[in-house]
């Protein structure tokens, strides 16, 4: 029997984007509708624009649960990561997606104090998001050596961070530079309130990790990926966030783990 004439004659293939709970990438890893916020809802609706062949997903997970998920055939991508987070003994292929975000430390702003206030953490109070990875503490995540070495609480917002050290409850913390800047959008009471470090603890160089026998190819997903950069995409959804958009590179790098 003939297919009406209106029926597609090859459905789109569902690629599975890890969607995890690290904002403004993801704010509410559990709410993967159509309106739900973040920055990684964003690129997936235009790399589903962009083209017909693949419908991008967001499912849930966690922090810590990712790697799982990823071995076990649940994601396909994950999307906005470092191939240093503890993906190394993971089988994956790591696209670069030459997007840069930082990590920066956050002191109360008081008189006299300056940027020669965040050359050491030494007797200090932090305040880090629990299941992050610090490259002061040289990427160790587990939340006791953070706390016994580093005189750290672990919060599970960055929120929950600023606010403590705008309550001098903590001395120091540790956030995005892009989720800062949706911070002080939000909560503009606290307009110079906050020194914010020169000194960054890392920069972000974000990555695509995509799972050998996904559904899409590297180079397909490059392909797409690179059109929103040509078309100016990728510009219009992420400079409002301060997130660097580097310019195409001459050729795709593929680096493959391990």
């Amino acid at each position: 029997m003939a297919l009406p004439l209106s029926a597609p004659l090859l459905a789109a293939q569902d690629v599975r984007v890890a969607a995890v709970y690290f904002p403004p990438y993801v704010f509410k890893a559990e709410q993967v509708g159509a309106q739900s916020p973040g920055l990684l809802r964003e690129l997936l609706t235009a790399l589903n624009h962009a083209q017909t062949d693949y419908r991008f997903v967001m499912v849930p997970t966690a922090i810590k649960r990712r790697f799982a998920d990823f071995e076990q055939g649940r994601l396909d991508l994950a999307i906005f990561e470092n191939p240093n987070w503890g993906w190394q003994q993971i089988q994956h292929v790591a696209l670069d997606m030459r997007l840069e975000d930082s990590e920066v430390f956050v002191a109360r702003a008081e008189q006299g104090r300056d940027q020669g206030y965040f050359d050491t953490l030494n007797g200090k109070r932090l305040a880090l998001y629990h299941g992050y990875n610090y490259a002061f503490a040289e990427f160790n995540s587990d939340p006791d050596y953070l706390s016994k070495t580093f005189n750290a609480t672990l919060n599970h917002s960055h929120d929950s961070s600023l606010l403590m050290v705008l309550r001098k409850r903590a001395d120091i913390a540790l956030v995005t530079r892009s989720y800062l800047g949706d911070f002080l959008e939000r909560n503009r009471q606290y307009a110079g309130q906050l020194l914010i470090s020169e000194r960054m603890d890392q920069r972000y160089r974000h990555h695509v990790l995509l799972r050998p026998g996904a559904p899409i190819e590297p180079e397909q997903f490059m392909a797409i990926f690179e059109s929103l950069r040509d078309n100016g995409q990728l510009l219009k959804i992420f400079s409002r966030y301060q997130i660097r958009v580097l310019p195409r590179a001459g050729q795709v790098e593929l680096s493959t783990a391990p």
